[in-house]
């Protein structure tokens, strides 16, 4: 199972949407440079979410945007809520990312709750923490790590 990033986003400061920037560098245990949510040593140091997730949320008749569930990664192609924890993905030549979290309550104040009385982050919301740093981009390729290969050490995947 391959996907493609399809945005990258950030926000300065917490509580707000994330923009798309179209690239970012992403810092080993640290997450995407210049974002509010990234820190050294957390679980949840970069957000995926799969554009097929999104899609869902707009068939409730609700207009969004690449960044508006405060995702750093858009990703088309890949049920990523199916994968376990502790899967590692390559993202581009070299970035990984190891999956670290499925879901996260959603508190019943965020603005697309209260238009549509749901939200997939829950379920559907991917968090991971950055193994190996680099650039990742808009078009870059998605792949699950085999077990073995460089960057995974023995993860499954």
């Amino acid at each position: 199972m391959k996907g493609t990033v399809i945005a990258v986003c950030r926000s300065e400061k917490t509580g707000t949407k994330k923009e798309p920037c179209g690239t970012g560098v992403f810092i080993e245990d640290y997450g995407l440079e210049g974002d509010a949510h990234a820190a050294r040593g957390i679980a949840r140091q970069v957000s995926l979410l799969a554009e097929e997730s999104i899609d869902k949320m707009q068939g409730h008749g609700i207009e969004l945007h690449f960044g508006d569930f405060a995702e750093n990664l858009t990703i088309r192609g890949m049920e990523l809520f199916s994968l376990p924890v502790g899967t590692r993905l390559r993202v581009g030549g070299e970035v990984v990312l190891e999956i670290s979290q499925i879901g996260k309550s959603c508190h019943s104040g965020c603005a697309i709750f209260q238009a549509v009385g749901s939200c997939i982050m829950p379920k559907e919301g991917v968090f991971g923490r950055v193994i190996r740093g680099g650039t990742i981009g808009t078009g870059d390729v998605v792949a699950i790590m085999k077990e073995g290969e460089e960057g995974n050490h023995g993860k499954r995947g």
